[in-house]
């Protein structure tokens, strides 16, 4: 019988209230404790353990801001487009990368800071908190994480790569070619 150490992971910037804490099960063997390490990675000022869960928080927390509004076909088409930007050069191989992609400037302090409205994702460098304060539309985002990564939904983005509200028109809209409009969305490759 395999010992197991029960161990709390406190992932900041996973926030309710102050602070969210993550129980996890590590078994003593290797296989299992490798995919853990205890070398935090900072995104943003969050330090989060650097494992596969770091991609689905990563993207969960895409998911939450971009699209908590949306009904579940909304939440899977973020993902999907996060997830498409991964197979192209433009974009960095890896979802925390893609998610928090900005333009970045040091302020007067030494921080690295993401510019104002100079981010792949608005939510991420729009000068608001990233707390995470609805607990409902996260579990539904982790599990839209969750289901997306592991391949339970298909690309229902027919490949998109970018998207935005109907209420704007981005530069890049006129030179790529529309995929699909999903709610108020309309998505591009």
């Amino acid at each position: 019988m395999k010992s197991h150490v029960f161990k709390l992971l406190p992932i900041a910037g996973i926030v309710l209230g102050s602070i969210f804490v993550i129980p996890s099960v590590l078994s003593n063997d290797d296989a299992t404790t490798a995919l853990w390490q205890e070398e935090p990675l900072s995104y943003h000022g969050h330090e989060v353990l650097q494992d596969i869960f770091d991609y689905k928080i990563c993207l969960a927390k895409n998911i939450y801001f971009e699209a908590g509004n949306q009904p579940l076909a909304g939440k899977i088409a973020v993902a999907n487009v996060t997830l498409n930007r991964l197979q192209h050069s433009s974009y960095p191989d890896d979802v925390c990368g893609v998610v928090y992609q900005a333009k970045w400037k040091e302020n007067w302090k030494g921080n690295m800071l993401p510019v104002r409205n100079k981010c792949q994702f608005s939510w991420f460098c729009d000068g608001k908190p990233d707390d995470v304060l609805d607990t409902k539309t996260w579990i539904s985002s982790l599990d839209v994480a969750t289901d997306t990564m592991n391949g339970y939904y298909p690309d229902i983005t027919e490949g998109a790569t970018h998207y935005h509200a109907m209420t704007v028109k981005p530069y890049w809209a006129k030179i790529l070619n529309m995929t699909v409009i999903i709610n108020d969305h309309i998505f591009y490759k």
